[in-house]
């Protein structure tokens, strides 16, 4: 689900809320030592979020905030903000090459750079996540 999200407005955070989980709290940031990724440029995307960073002449970044149930994907375009909601279970992670990290939700996509220590941290922070709070599977009765 992509929403811009520049201004505050109750209907589209309630969405996000139902697809991802309310955000932490302050004792879980905590806990997890963070729940947002360092920047990271983007190197390409999907036609939809292509056509809104296109709009612009700055550099193409986003970053990346985990919910219980989620993430979501923020990026900039003129003086918009922009939010790519993708619930785990529609998740799916790809590490092409040496350094490039994928992003998927149907038909989004999102691919960023993963060339310091820091992101790949973050990443495998994210995976981590995701597989321990996945549903229980037929296969793991």
């Amino acid at each position: 689900m992509l929403l811009n999200v520049s201004y505050n407005n109750k209907e589209i955070t309630r969405k996000i809320d139902v697809e991802v989980g309310k955000p932490f709290t302050l004792k879980e940031r905590f806990a997890l030592n963070g729940i947002g990724s360092p920047k990271l440029f983007i190197t390409e995307t999907s036609v939809a979020i292509r056509n809104l960073l296109i709009l612009d002449n700055n550099l193409d970044c986003c970053n990346i905030e985990l919910r219980p149930k989620g993430i979501i994907v923020r990026f900039r375009s003129l003086l918009e903000t922009y939010a790519l909601v993708i619930p785990y279970y529609k998740l799916t992670v790809y590490k092409s090459g040496i350094a490039i990290y994928s992003l998927h939700r149907d038909q989004y996509f999102i691919k960023v750079k993963s060339d310091t220590k820091a992101i790949q941290k973050f990443f495998r922070k994210l995976l981590d996540y995701k597989a321990d709070n996945a549903p229980t599977s037929i296969g793991d009765l």
